[in-house]
């Protein structure tokens, strides 16, 4: 085992992962350092209980690009998405249900249950939707410009930004401008009557997100969550077989089979820097590692709050990265269950339903006083609760005859004011129980075992900080050029030769390889 490499990649994500793949395939000589006992960071799958192989944390797969997937022959290493059809299936109190289906006819004969007239207007608002993520989509695997510009380098790159816009009609421009600003809920008001329609699409726009619904920048989080697809089609989610790990495991093989070390079970306890540039890092054995350039795939205040010597930073970044918002609000609880959820909206077990990703939120308001709750301090009183059950997928991850659901809740905030998670955890999760057994009553009788995963618990257990599942907010002024901060949007850091390759840099969270992808590329111009 060499101590000495072309580059030293902290952190075993899919995106350090990807870096390292693109980077060994170059010719480069790369060693990943992974903290935990296995790879992944989020995208992990982990048998927690006898026989039930569990995706923790990441769940649901969409957004990872397809130039990633062929670049790095992933299916040949046994990458394999599952779409979830039906996408989604939501219960109301008073009994009646909403599919979405990906057979558009079929969604449109569920939307006219509830408003014949959102069953005329959801293709147009489909098209609508799809023309931006479109746009938004062309900017992935850029390398955004510096902002402000530098030069006439800089403005260059801007005048090729405003290129990707042609195009668009003036309407869609005026549109893509307000929906970095909208709110989930206003984006949709202006689309549909049906309360029903609207909480359904809502949904996407506050996953992950600190903001209800009527927050302004919501819109962007749905229009991030509608981008990407499966097997080539545009729009869909899916479940990977698997697990969740196994994305993760075919990006490390790819990476392997290009000559890369990747080595687990080694933290790394500081960035080594020698006159102004990065040399290495020193793991927490004691053991140093030569390189001739470092990327770091763990979030922003991680990387240049714990890992380096303040004083090889100036004050004024420093600043900027204590200023970078990194809290979560989601929880995650995964379910080991002897059998399946009887709703009483939609009787019988298996159905449909359960391959869909369903939806305990039957009103925007609803999700807003969940919202109301974790702004102020608190678990939502009633959280916004999506679950899924990927064993209707891929049965061999649970016992025969068992299943494995999926929690994944809004509100749950990192920072509690009067209590603590502690206190706090299992409360919160024994109510989440409630909700939904007053949709499927027989839930509780089902559980076999209980993870609960609050935002403290992602952040001891996969080193986010914060227990932000994108590695920091979506909002507007810390996307694209601000991302992580204005002026060190590039991949670059103010150290010569570090780089971030993690969902911190454009063009954020969720599991698309695009962080890592870009990293590799700007890495390879310098080396």
């Amino acid at each position: 085992m060499s101590n000495s490499y072309d580059v030293a990649i902290i952190g075993g994500g899919h995106n350090g992962l990807t870096a390292a793949a693109y980077l060994a395939k170059a010719g480069k000589k790369v060693v990943v350092l992974e903290a935990r006992e296995l790879l992944g960071g989020c995208a992990v799958t982990e048998e927690i209980w006898p026989g039930y192989r569990v995706s923790t944390a990441s769940y649901l797969v969409s957004l990872m690009q397809q130039k990633v997937v062929d670049d790095l022959r992933l299916p040949k290493f046994g990458y394999l998405v599952d779409a979830k059809d039906p996408a989604f299936f939501s219960p109301f109190p008073d009994g009646r249900h909403l599919f979405m289906w990906q057979d558009r006819k079929k969604t449109l004969e569920e939307i006219a249950k509830f408003s014949k007239r959102d069953a005329e207007r959801y293709p147009l608002y489909e098209e609508y939707i799809e023309r931006l993520a479109r746009v938004i989509e062309q900017l992935l695997l850029v390398t955004p410009p510096d902002f402000p510009p530098k030069g006439l380098g800089g403005k260059l790159e801007f005048v090729k930004l405003g290129a990707k816009l042609r195009g668009l009609s003036d309407q869609d421009t005026l549109g893509l401008v307000r929906i970095f600003t909208q709110s989930a809920a206003e984006l949709l008001d202006e689309w549909f009557e049906s309360e029903e329609v609207k909480v359904t699409l809502a949904t996407d726009g506050v996953i992950g997100a600190n903001g209800g619904p009527r927050s302004p920048g919501t819109a962007y989080i749905l229009l991030h969550h509608c981008m990407g697809g499966v097997n080539g089609h545009r729009g869909l989610w899916g479940f990977v077989r698997g697990g969740m790990g196994a994305v993760s495991e075919a990006i490390a093989a790819s990476a392997r089979s290009h000559g890369a070390e990747i080595r687990v079970s080694a933290p790394v306890k500081q960035i080594l820097v020698k006159g102004g540039k990065a040399r290495g890092v020193t793991l927490e054995s004691g053991e140093e590692i030569k390189a001739k350039a470092v990327a770091t795939g763990v979030d922003p205040k991680r990387t240049f709050l714990q890992l380096m010597d303040p004083a090889d930073l100036s004050e004024d970044f420093l600043a900027e990265v204590r200023r970078f918002r990194c809290e979560g609000t989601s929880c995650k609880i995964n379910l080991a269950l002897n059998g399946l959820p009887e709703f009483t909206a939609y009787p019988g077990a298996p159905g449909p339903h359960h391959r869909a990703t369903m939806h305990i939120c039957p009103s925007v308001d609803y999700i807003e006083r969940a919202w109301d709750d974790a702004k102020y301090g608190r678990p939502s009183e009633k959280p916004l609760i999506e679950m899924t059950v990927p064993t209707m997928y891929d049965p061999a991850l649970a016992p025969a005859g068992k299943h494995i659901m999926g929690l994944f809740l809004q509100y749950a905030p990192y920072t509690l004011k009067g209590t603590t998670w502690e206190v706090e955890r299992d409360r919160f999760a024994d109510r989440v129980i409630g909700l939904i057994e007053e949709y499927a009553p027989n839930i509780r009788s089902l559980i076999e075992h209980r993870q609960v995963l609050t935002p403290l618990d992602l952040e001891q257990q996969f080193g986010i900080t914060g227990g932000n599942i994108f590695h920091g907010e979506m909002g507007v002024d810390q996307m694209f050029f601000f991302r992580p901060f204005a002026g060190w949007a590039r991949y670059r850091t103010p150290v010569k030769h570090l780089y971030i390759c993690g969902s911190g840099a454009h063009p954020g969270g969720g599991v698309m390889g695009a962080p890592g992808h870009n990293a590799a590329r700007e890495m390879l111009k310098d080396l």
